[in-house]
């Protein structure tokens, strides 16, 4: 912490930008100093949580590479909550965990600045900020929650109500409502007990409101993501494959009729390109998996011609890729715009190691598309419970899983995980493999699969979690319909609320690599 004689620069370098997370040390520092009465500064969970979840709305000003004033916000949809809330509860215990892309207005949670650097309108600028990014989101509006530090000293001698009336006809300065008012806040309500511990403002607040009058009502409904989801899974029949070209027309097939149904999605599953793996066999398994890594590129361009011409997003299971000299087990999203990502495995099985020699990945992503933010987690990767919790914190909705597995028991480990993921996450689990023998290649000779679709476990969602399940063992396909909106339900106002109810004040979750 700076000593509060250091001297400011004689010239000023002021730059507003996005908080960062190696910020958080200049904005503790002036938070300690602005609320040394109120338990001072975020923990730097907090503030990490803070910039993880709604980057765009954690903004700072710098002067000559110093954070001097920030603002933080977030966004909800503000009927859930209505004008009695109470400010650690919106803010989800400073987490922002309550932040809701969907949301149609912009939430003010603090706006301080050095004390130092008040001589600036620095204020000002953030507010300006906030603004401008209310407009270019097209939010309603901005609210905010305003203490009014200066009640307590006239609370005898008149109510909250008139003390505001007398700040707005201007009879009465107040530090923080006379600001607000200047920026073109306006007064809806006074409240009791938003923040309790605020002595200087007697437990009242003001809630206030900037209304954006360039908001349109329907803005976004053409090239907007939908909230409702409509996925497809593939119950991959296992037989014999002579060529590429066989395996293109089954997998065109499926495409083909997915598509028809007008799903954003479809889910093949892991190694389903198994078949091809058969002129290899006598020479070990070992060999014939890298042999089919040598048809993964054209497989992998062929179905991406596919998302395209038939406008869905594939998600193709999973085949062997070479990642420099290591044999990796590889997902490809291929959008059907034409572009694609991929997410390796990065448990691989004691048995995948053994047979086939292959190595792990060393991440996960969250990836966007135009239906919203996914994972892909093969087979293994779902009984770590840490991955998909990562991926939770980035803004995941649905988790998509393709596996293999031989056996009911193999099959149950990845659908137990799947349905736990989905109700500890609080998104959508969609599973998937392959059915039948495949007699003449070593170590994929059996199959069984039950493709499903899980969700999380409240009322706004199926009696038993399960939003779709093919026929065992059975070559199919499934097709559901998944609401986004309901997730964002549950996620503020459910029964339980397992993301948002997490004690960040005694353990956290961190990727070690980046």
């Amino acid at each position: 912490m700076s000593d509060s004689s250091e001297q400011r620069p004689d010239s000023h370098r002021l730059i507003l930008r996005q908080s960062r997370k190696e910020d958080y040390q200049d904005i503790a520092e002036i938070m300690e100093r602005v609320y040394p009465t109120m338990d001072g500064a975020w923990s730097q969970a907090q503030f990490e949580s803070q910039i993880l979840r709604f980057p765009e709305g954690q903004i700072c000003i710098e002067d000559n590479g110093k954070v001097v004033a920030a603002a933080i916000s977030l966004v909800v949809k503000y009927s859930r909550w209505g004008q009695d809330h109470r400010y650690w509860d919106i803010v989800g215990n400073g987490f922002l965990t309550t932040h809701d892309p969907k949301g149609d207005v912009l939430y003010g949670v603090d706006v301080f600045v050095h004390p130092d650097y008040r001589d600036l309108r620095l204020g000002r600028r953030l507010y300006d900020a906030r603004k401008e990014l209310c407009e270019s989101l097209n939010l309603r509006g901005i609210v905010v929650g305003g203490r009014i530090p200066g009640y307590a000293k006239v609370a005898a001698e008149m109510t909250p109500q008139q003390y505001v009336a007398k700040v707005r006809s201007r009879e009465l300065t107040d530090p923080i409502l006379t600001f607000q008012l200047a920026n073109d806040f306006q007064v809806r309500r006074i409240v009791r007990g938003y923040l309790p511990d605020d002595k200087a403002s007697a437990g009242f607040a003001t809630l206030l409101e900037w209304v954006n009058i360039y908001f349109e009502e329907n803005a976004g409904i053409i090239g907007g993501r939908p909230s409702d989801v409509r996925i497809g899974a593939v119950q991959w029949q296992m037989r014999p494959t002579r060529s590429l070209e066989d395996l293109f027309g089954q997998i065109e097939y499926f495409v083909d009729a997915v598509s028809g149904y007008q799903a954003d999605v479809v889910l093949f599953p892991e190694f389903f390109n198994g078949p091809m793996m058969a002129p290899w066999n006598d020479q070990g398994p070992a060999e014939a998996v890298r042999q089919l890594a040598g048809y993964t590129e054209a497989i992998r361009d062929q179905m991406l011609k596919y998302a395209v011409s038939y406008n869905i997003n594939i998600i193709a299971g999973s085949m062997p890729e070479y990642d420099g000299d290591k044999l990796r087990n590889v997902c490809y999203l291929l959008r059907r715009d034409g572009s694609w990502d991929r997410q390796y495995k990065v448990h691989v099985t004691p048995d995948e190691v053994s047979y086939w020699g292959l190595k792990g990945g060393d991440r996960v992503r969250v990836f966007d598309t135009d239906f919203g933010k996914i994972g892909i987690l093969i087979c293994y990767d779902v009984e770590f419970p840490e991955l998909p919790r990562l991926m939770a914190e980035e803004g995941m909705h649905i988790l998509f899983v393709p596996y293999w597995t031989d056996t009911k028991n193999a099959y149950l480990r990845v659908r137990r995980c799947a349905q736990a993921r989905a109700i500890e996450n609080e998104c959508y689990v969609v599973i998937t493999g392959s059915v039948g023998n495949l007699p003449k290649v070593e170590n994929m000779d059996m199959q069984y699969s039950q493709a499903a679709v899980f969700t999380p476990s409240d009322f706004a969602f199926p009696h038993d979690a399960i939003a779709h399940e093919a026929t065992p063992n059975t070559e199919t396909m499934l097709i559901a319909d998944l609401d986004l909106d309901n997730l964002r339900e549950v996620r503020s106002h459910g029964s339980v609320r397992n993301l948002q109810d997490r004690r960040l004040d005694l353990y956290d979750l961190k990727w070690r690599r980046q």
